[in-house]
């Protein structure tokens, strides 16, 4: 080859290097670029008898800088990052909710067991009545805000999820258009370094909604999935996800698969892991839905237990209490996908708070029977009998299970998710407010000897028809026999001795024990002493009961009584509990963040090391591909002299 050829290929070989060089300069700022670099080789060499002599330069390609290892460890540590970024700007929302000191509930349920507490003092005060109710219906106004602001960023949930998924399915398109342009142009010496790196860049997106795995595919396309391996992009092939409401909750949006035939295919929430989808699903599951639930838990468990210990009480009408608070109806949704053929109904009625949970529930009818799944943990509990005979109690819900069912039937039960914003107050007259006892017991003074009766209390049982006392019943101290007579003929008579309890049964007699608990039909006292031969004590309703606030030392007792939990917390230490847990997960949260930033950041360093533009290489490069240029300008130059000498020696 001629010496004017090998500067010309030298020329245009510090052309190329000029370009690429220049091309890496201008974009070493563009988010997804990897610097490129000119592969220079020679042209091969021709034999010239004493040897070997070259040809020129050619440019065998422009190589990209790329690390799939290093670009996948960034992606991972980015979808980390946004999962857990998401995750506690929303966990922090509800932490500054429920631990606010002024608008949290802890004041609210303070200030309720004071009126409590100041009407029990005062129970003849119409205006200490008037201030319990008034303490009532800011506590219940309390909760429904608390609930109202969690059904908030409920629905924010929803619409995250929805945007999310729009996102996720154009950026699969897009990748899915991108593979076939990219296998349009791939040859087997070159590849389009922009197109490869607009793709990379749309990787890297996608994977910051949902965490992304990348496989190669055929012809230089790729394929992405998620989760367990969900296909999202097939070499030019994209999958759409759809969103849809939940078939048993149609408040609560779910994704799935949207078939060819426009059905839904409902995925489980665990399959999306990182990424702002992956964080936002974790942050409904495992705190938003848990903090409803919590606080229905309390709002259930104070409406179920003040309302128990209510109607146990007398208001000033002389009339039995009545509930406090309006009883709390779990959610119960019908699935959707149920036979149409079914009627069954499922309604479910909170009435124990000691047994309460803040679980959700899951009722199904296999064709033979129902059963009663508790999602926290498994348990499952049969519906026995069934057809039902009487409503049967699970975990403090009581279950009424009508209609005909049909094979796979399915119902949500949610006893406490909506239980704080549906607490409301039933008692809207003053002197309703149950604060005396229903009962009242006397020794006379004409008895002979030193015995004395205890004021009477009264449980569940005396709201057993035919139990209320309608008049005075006195008892009768045989000293011969040591028995006391008089009792209903038609009740049984229970007598405890240190946690020992007998039954008597109606009409024998009852032998007397100093200090013993006596109840006969719902009415329980105390008889110590010694009685002398015939002396009485009275049990008899109560006529009188303005200033009795017996009823009301119970009520106001219910705020340090260990009710919730199985008899193991109070209101206060549940909700404090609640607080705790958000707050030391939105800690957490902050902490994982900051490693994930780290993390990130190491990732980003390692990934730029290869792939990033350092700008001082390339201005190194830059006068080195100059000087390059005109040395082969030069080349050329000494090749046209040479070639002018020799056509001047022709002449």
């Amino acid at each position: 080859m001629s010496l004017l050829s090998i500067g010309k290929s030298g020329l245009l070989a510090a052309q190329v290097g000029l370009s690429t060089t220049g091309n890496n300069i201008t974009n070493a700022n563009t988010a997804g670029y990897n610097r490129q670099v000119a592969i220079q080789g020679d042209t091969g060499t021709q034999y010239q008898g004493f040897g070997f002599v070259g040809t020129g330069t050619e440019i065998q390609a422009v190589r990209r800088y790329y690390d799939n290892f290093l670009a996948t460890s960034l992606r991972n540590a980015e979808a980390n990052q946004a999962a857990l970024n998401t995750y506690s700007q929303q966990i922090s929302q509800i932490d500054n909710l429920l631990a606010d000191p002024t608008a949290g509930l802890s004041p609210a349920l303070q200030d309720f067991f004071a009126g409590v507490q100041d009407a029990t003092a005062n129970p003849a005060s119409v205006a200490a009545r008037q201030s319990l109710l008034s303490n009532a219906e800011s506590l219940a106004a309390r909760f429904q805000g608390m609930s109202a602001r969690l059904n908030e960023m409920q629905a924010g949930v929803n619409s995250t999820i929805t945007s999310s998924v729009n996102e996720i399915n154009a950026y699969a398109k897009q990748i899915a258009d991108i593979n076939n342009t990219i296998a349009g142009l791939t040859t087997s010496t070159a590849a389009p370094n922009d197109l490869l790196d607009k793709r990379d860049q749309m990787l890297t997106e996608l994977n910051k909604l949902v965490k992304i795995n990348v496989t190669q595919g055929d012809n230089n396309m790729l394929n992405v999935q998620f989760g367990t391996g969900q296909p999202l992009v097939v070499g030019n092939s994209a999958f759409q996800l759809t969103t849809a409401n939940s078939p048993t909750d149609a408040g609560r949006v779910t994704i799935g698969y949207q078939t060819p035939s426009g059905s839904f295919s409902e995925l489980p929430d665990s399959v999306f892991t990182g990424g702002q989808l992956g964080g936002i699903l974790e942050f409904r599951n495992d705190a938003l839905d848990k903090a409803q639930n919590a606080l229905g838990q309390v709002a259930a468990g104070l409406a179920t237990a003040f309302n128990a210990q209510h109607v146990l009480g007398q208001d000033q009408n002389d009339a039995l209490g009545t509930n406090f608070f309006n009883p709390i109806e779990a959610y119960v949704g019908p699935s959707t996908r149920n036979s149409g053929a079914s009627t069954a109904e499922v309604k479910a009625v909170i009435t124990d708070a000691s047994a309460l949970t803040a679980s959700d529930y899951s009722v199904d009818y296999d064709g033979t029977n129902f059963n009663v799944t508790r999602k926290s943990d498994g348990k499952v509990t049969q519906i026995n009998p069934f057809p039902q005979t009487e409503p049967q109690v699970i975990d403090g819900v009581s279950y009424s299970i009508s209609g005909t069912p049909a094979a796979k039937d399915n119902f949500l039960v949610r006893p406490t998710y909506n239980a704080a914003g549906s607490l409301t107050v039933a008692i809207k007259d003053p002197a309703k407010i149950a604060l005396a006892a229903p009962v009242t017991t006397a020794a006379p003074t004409t008895n002979a000897g030193n015995g004395k009766i205890t004021a009477g209390t009264v449980d569940q049982n005396y709201l057993t028809p035919g139990n209320a006392l309608t008049a005075p019943v006195t008892l009768t101290f045989d000293k011969a026999a040591g028995t006391l007579s008089g009792f209903p003929a038609d009740q049984d008579v229970t007598v405890t001795v240190n946690g020992t309890a007998t039954v008597y049964p109606a009409g024998t007699p009852v032998p007397y024990t100093d200090g013993a608990n006596i109840s006969v039909g719902g009415v329980s006292f105390a008889i110590s002493g010694t009685p002398a031969d015939q002396d009485t004590f009275t049990v008899g309703p109560n006529t009188s009961g303005v200033g009795d606030s017996r009823n009301g030392a119970l009520l106001a007792a219910l705020q340090t009584k260990n009710v919730l939990n199985n008899g193991k917390a109070t209101f206060q230490s549940t909700y404090a509990q609640m607080v705790n847990v958000v707050g030391t997960k939105a800690r957490e949260s902050q902490i994982a963040g900051t490693a994930a930033d780290a993390a990130v950041k190491q990732a980003t360093n390692s990934q730029q090391a290869v792939s990033g533009v350092n700008l001082d290489e390339e201005a190194a490069n830059l006068l080195r591909y100059q000087q390059a240029y005109q040395a082969s300008g030069k080349v050329m130059q000494v090749a046209s002299q040479l070639f002018d000498t020799l056509l001047s020696l022709g002449n």
